[in-house]
């Protein structure tokens, strides 16, 4: 199915998200939308799935004016989009969401899962808890599901943000596949020009609501990022790190969760450095990670702050102590849906029963300006871009805290923001606050960590010399091929 897109326009308020973007897709192409935090993109996929209405502007599908407001009218036009966070229900099994919205028996679903899991290299058991996926693996049940309700478009939104790097070759192989064999059109919403590169035959770049360029593959990083940013990026450069006093330690712990137990290890952390946590999905990194912060209590072992032990206590007490941790999943832990800005302000920054709204207020301006975050006082949180969040997040830290706990601290964020919030963090860095952090992203283990600790199968083993591992070095351990 081949989409047109005319002059397209979107606002939010003050913010002109979609600015006459008129753009054309053709079926059978896998084509990368771009464009930095707050550009559009996500906006405008939204529009094409139903979720969001144009203020004006016209959707032409195979030639033909197009005029849906629902995403489940896009879907009977063949439309369907995959959310950066996919949308599904987690008490529900596997079978029960994708049986939702559709008119197939029991019976008739299994063999329809059965039939495209196989076809795309997917392995989903049909009968576990949507819950106990990983993001990779609710994200193939979300194509899947779609594919089943006959769409012949499929937008992904930051689609590889959180997944192993062999769960992005099965997806990238899945589209592939339907793209060249089944004709569909494939949309790649995504920050990660590594990705565009390698799997689409077309970028649309966006800047600031407007559509600045579009190029044909081969494409390149100059010029993606020349489009994307309007000039080259420099480089980051991590300064040399103190050798400080242990400031947190995990002597001789045990974790264990439902999926898995991790063999007991020590780690112990000095102020001022970075350590990084690699590992493929449920391989240990995170339980390690939420340890530190209280969120996970340990079998055996004790945790230490500040020479306390910390063992069993709430993660309340750990914050006391200088201990805060920042979650992947910004609106399922880290911020309230339904709050403001000014409302997230005030709930970290003032404690008191009474709150002077305007001193939370003119706070939250402060911090906004400060962390470049664009959005208003009054602004719902979940209005904001996932960049936007990640930057107001970054703003509900403290300044000086002891350690930074931080699970995907640049997750979907494009190149340049990504280097601006390792700038905040390395500047907490200087004060003596050390960080441990775990990411999927492989070129930022290796390019922000003074130590890296390698995940693999429950077990936590520490790179030797973290200072000349390779990337494909640490691809292989978190493989598990240590030798």
């Amino acid at each position: 199915m081949d989409i047109e897109l005319r002059h397209i326009h979107k606002r939010f308020g003050a913010v002109h998200a979609n600015n006459d973007i008129s753009a054309v897709f053709h079926s059978g192409q896998i084509v990368g939308i771009l464009g930095e935090n707050g550009a559009g993109k996500s906006t405008l996929m939204k529009i094409l799935a139903g979720f969001q209405p144009p203020d004006s502007g016209v959707i032409l599908l195979d030639g033909a004016p197009a005029a849906y407001g629902s995403p489940e009218a896009a879907l009977s036009a063949g439309i369907g989009m995959l959310q950066q966070d996919p949308l599904d229900i987690g008490a529900f099994t596997v079978i029960e969401n994708f049986i939702y919205g559709s008119h197939l028996t029991r019976r008739e679903a299994y063999r329809a899962l059965s039939a495209q899991t196989e076809r795309l290299g997917f392995d989903i058991d049909p009968d576990a808890l949507v819950s106990t996926l990983s993001i990779g693996q609710r994200q193939q049940l979300e194509i899947v599901r779609l594919l089943a309700l006959g769409v012949k478009t499929l937008i992904l939104d930051e689609p590889t943000t959180g997944i192993s790097t062999e769960q992005k070759t099965l997806l990238f192989d899945a589209l592939r596949l339907l793209a060249k064999r089944d004709g569909m059109s494939v949309l790649l919403v995504s920050h990660k020009l590594e990705d565009v590169i390698a799997l689409c035959d077309r970028a649309v770049v966006l800047r600031s609501g407007c559509l600045v360029g579009e190029l044909d593959a081969p494409l390149t990083t100059a010029d993606l990022v020349q489009l994307m940013f309007g000039g080259e990026l420099i480089q980051q450069k991590r300064k040399h790190p103190g050798t400080g006093d242990v400031v947190a330690a995990l002597e001789g712990v045990t974790l264990r969760s439902r999926r898995m137990t991790v063999e007991p290890f020590t780690l112990r952390i000095r102020a001022s450095e970075v350590i990084g946590l690699a590992g493929l999905d449920n391989s240990g990194q995170e339980l390690a990670l939420r340890a530190c912060a209280g969120l996970v209590k340990p079998a055996a072992g004790r945790v230490m702050v500040l020479g306390e032990d910390m063992t069993g206590k709430p993660y309340r007490a750990f914050m006391q102590k200088g201990v805060w941790f920042s979650a992947a999943g910004r609106l399922e832990e880290g911020l309230i849906a339904g709050l403001t800005l000014t409302e997230h302000v005030a709930l970290v920054a003032d404690s008191r029963p009474l709150l002077d709204w305007n001193a939370a207020r003119a706070l939250t301006e402060a911090k906004l300006a400060q962390y470049q975050v664009r959005g208003q006082p009054e602004s719902l949180v979940e209005t904001l871009s996932g960049g936007n969040q990640q930057r107001l997040l970054m703003g509900l830290l403290p300044e000086k805290p002891v350690l930074l706990a931080l699970e995907q601290p640049t997750r979907g964020l494009d190149v340049d923001s990504s280097q601006w919030i390792w700038t905040q963090l390395l500047d907490r860095c200087d004060v003596g606050t050390a960080i441990l952090f775990t990411s999927p992203d492989l070129d930022e283990l290796v390019a922000h960590s003074d130590r890296l600790l390698v995940a693999f199968a429950g077990r936590i083993t520490e790179v030797p010399d973290a200072a000349s591992v390779t990337i494909d070095q640490l691809g292989r351990m978190i493989g598990g091929a240590f030798q």
